[in-house]
């Protein structure tokens, strides 16, 4: 595994994803908060449990690999892909200190925030969220009521508080997962916002409660309120994050499986068990290969399969992995990238054809085997 300590700010400039993708030229930092004392886990390292046989931090840094810079508000610790480190003053001071401590490394005009131990965020998401926290179609219903769920809240990382810290109440969010936009507590109409845009977008998980710690927010809007909020209380120590989402203006994205997060073992047990299912394992075991090799590059797996199943019947079994090999570096000393895996899958795929069709009983030589047929050409040919 590559590994990244805190050498300063690294990560693709700009683009979190191909141009024309949603999302694609907001320009964003990423903040994740993953000092949290995880005591639903017994004190476990959560940010260092594995899912899918890569560490859940991992997993989270790959879903905001688009940020310009990646901040990790922790003790530094080794990982996948190079970051930033932070540390709220004094540690365990709260999400909102913890929050604050990371957005002072950032400079973009946008932040994702997220918590570590979400298994199954990625980097659609991130994209859905920017587009959407840029887009004016969204519209307004009556402010969030309703307190948090003290069985299901605590343990956030970054929290170090108990289960009052991490969730708050939502609006109903509609099961069609379109964004509901809702204005500060019990300020009627639009206050917040930028222009008519939203402060922020965030998601809600089945039951219709936010997740402030995956969303994305104006870095604007979270730096006023921050400084409104340790004005009001003598500094942000100790302070829940419903404070912060009651004063700002937010849509609500409804994603059950994005929003889910790892607050138990029973919980890391259900994602450990949802990644091995047939619809997701080879996704799964793709992503943390390409993390484990250092790789960062998406390819059409689909190719890759068909031209693995035709070397395998076309000419033995234990061709399929070679071929696979041998396009990999083919693609590679050709200068990467998604175009050159498909070129040298596409020459391997008619090759194994080509080597198949001779196998069969009626084979015939043709203009592209350099063979031309005898011809008569008088009598006395031959």
């Amino acid at each position: 595994m590559t590994a990244y300590e805190s050498e300063g700010a690294t990560g693709r400039p700009g683009a979190s994803g191909p141009p024309g993708a949603p999302g694609a030229d907001a320009v964003y930092d990423a903040v994740v908060l993953a000092g949290g004392a995880a005591r639903r886990l017994g004190g476990a390292d959560k940010p260092g449990v594995r899912v899918g046989g890569r560490a859940l931090l991992d997993r989270v840094l790959a879903a905001c690999a688009g940020a310009t810079r990646t901040v990790v508000v922790a003790e530094p610790r080794v990982t996948a892909r190079p970051v930033e480190w932070a540390r709220e003053d004094p540690p365990g001071g709260g999400p909102l200190a913890a929050l604050d401590a990371g957005l002072r490394h950032t400079a973009a005009p946008y932040v994702v925030v997220l918590s570590a131990d979400l298994p199954f965020l990625d980097e659609g998401t991130v994209r859905r969220l920017l587009d959407t926290l840029r887009d004016d179609g969204t519209h307004r219903t009556p402010p969030a009521s309703g307190n948090d769920r003290p069985d299901h809240a605590g343990d956030h990382p970054g929290s170090g508080l108990g289960p009052d810290s991490a969730r708050t109440g939502s609006a109903t969010v509609p099961e069609t997962g379109e964004p509901v936009r809702t204005g500060p507590v019990g300020a009627p109409g639009t206050t917040g916002g930028h222009r008519g845009h939203p402060d922020g977008v965030l998601l809600t998980d089945p039951d219709g409660r936010d997740q402030p710690l995956v969303a994305v927010y104006r870095a604007d809007a979270l730096r006023r309120e921050l400084t409104v909020l340790a004005a009001a209380h003598g500094g942000l120590g100790g302070l829940p994050l419903r404070r912060l989402v009651a004063a700002l203006d937010l849509t609500r994205l409804s994603d059950p499986v994005a929003s889910f997060d790892c607050d138990t073992w029973d919980d890391i047990a259900t994602a450990r068990a949802r990644i091995r299912e047939h619809g997701h394992v080879l996704d799964e075991w793709i992503s943390a290969v390409k993390d484990e090799l250092g790789i960062d590059l998406d390819v059409d797996t689909g190719v890759l399969l068909d031209l693995a199943r035709d070397a395998a019947h076309g000419v033995a079994r234990p061709a399929a992995p070679l071929t696979t090999f041998l396009v990999g570096y083919a693609a590679a000393r050709a200068g990467g990238g998604p175009e050159a895996v498909a070129e040298a899958a596409r020459k391997a795929t008619a090759l194994a054809l080509r080597w198949a069709d001779e196998d069969t009983p009626d084979a015939k030589p043709d203009a592209a085997d350099g063979v031309t047929p005898a011809t008569d050409t008088g009598p006395d040919a031959g």
